[in-house]
């Protein structure tokens, strides 16, 4: 960090080619299927790997997926070194079912309160590096109706196997629920509409990332504490984005889970996603020195709503605020660095990623 206080300008990424990094850092699950080995490999190089659920109102699937992750990935091959459920503060049954099938249970206000509390996904991931203990860290959302072991271990599976990769994203086929039925394809809206012809434009060779915003991926602690977190729904954008700008598209790989069956949202919620993930992504721009604003851009969102044969406009606060890299939080230094913080500086000044323990 300089001197006052702005995050240094990362180096520049050796450019790579699409179709080269496709080839050899796109995976299927199956490739990692044998978990006996897995587990083996993850001993050997003395590894840890922590599980984390964040969760708001839950209570339909949590119970299911911890049984089953439990039962396959801790239990009868112990490749999970622990599973966490990280809360917003749930007012269904979501806690209590995660505790009786044997997660561990945190709600995130409750924890670094020093650092006060904000409601979001984003908050649960990033306290979940304070919380958990692994080298490596899984996310996957608690909403899956099709959960299955392949949704860590697949994503596991190139870190343990590969120490050049920091951070895996999860891509899959996304039927989408309509009056009631399931249809083939359909997910994944705000990625095609926005996401995808924004790295275009902006960081082209993230255009590369098949999901960019899908809810399950693994990474490096190393690399995690690094990087700042915003508390809601420009969490993923930005991961890949600050990831990208310090290990270039190197540092990533992506694995096919197949299908992925969950809620969906209907278009006027993705609108308000959409305006929290532009927040971000315009927010990396401006400090990537790619574009300049000559104000701060509005927070406000404006729908439309109808009722009784008129419309109405309805007014949402989208902040996106973000969380610092954790690594800056003394509470965190001391527990997880009590000798000092890894890694230092290269010969530039720019802080060196250090090496997974």
């Amino acid at each position: 960090m300089n001197h006052d206080g702005a995050q240094p300008d990362p180096p520049a990424a050796a450019p790579v080619d699409a179709r080269e990094w496709l080839a050899s850092r796109t995976f299927h699950h199956s490739n990692f299927w044998d978990i006996k080995w897995l587990v083996e490999e993850k001993q050997r190089q003395g590894l840890k790997v922590s599980l984390c659920l964040p969760t708001f109102n839950e209570e339909r699937t949590i119970g299911q997926e911890i049984v089953i992750l439990k039962a396959e990935l801790a239990d009868r091959y112990p490749l999970l070194d622990e599973i966490a459920v990280i809360d917003s503060g749930s007012t269904d049954e979501t806690l209590d079912i995660a505790a009786t099938f044997g997660a561990q249970v945190y709600t995130a206000s409750e924890h670094l309160a020093e650092c006060g509390s904000h409601q979001g996904k984003g908050e649960n991931l990033w306290k979940a590096l304070y919380l958990l203990t692994g080298d490596i860290i899984v996310y996957v959302d608690a909403d899956i109706k099709n959960i299955h072991p392949r949704f860590v271990y697949g994503l596991v599976g190139p870190l343990i196997q590969n120490p050049d990769i920091h951070y895996v994203k999860a891509f899959y086929d996304r039927p989408i629920a309509y009056s009631g039925k399931l249809r083939p394809t359909g997910g994944g809206r705000v990625t095609e509409i926005l996401i995808r012809p924004l790295f275009s434009l902006f960081y082209p060779e993230l255009a590369a990332i098949l999901q960019p915003l899908s809810g399950e991926y693994a990474g490096r602690r190393s690399i995690l504490e690094q990087i700042p977190f915003p508390v809601g729904y420009g969490v993923e954008t930005a991961m890949l984005i600050d990831i990208y700008q310090r290990l270039g598209m190197q540092g990533f790989a992506q694995t096919d889970l197949d299908r992925r069956v969950h809620r969906n949202q209907e278009t006027i919620a993705l609108g308000r996603m959409a305006f929290g993930v532009l927040r971000t992504f315009f927010a990396r721009l401006r400090r990537d020195h790619n574009v300049d604003f000559h104000h701060d851009l509005p927070s406000i969102m404006r729908q439309f709503e109808v009722g009784d044969g008129s419309y109405h406009q309805v007014e949402h606060l989208i902040e996106e605020i973000e969380r610092q890299p954790i690594i800056e939080v003394e509470a965190y230094r001391r527990k997880f660095h009590p000798e000092g913080q890894p890694g230092g500086t290269d010969e530039t000044g720019r802080d060196r990623v250090a090496p997974s323990r």
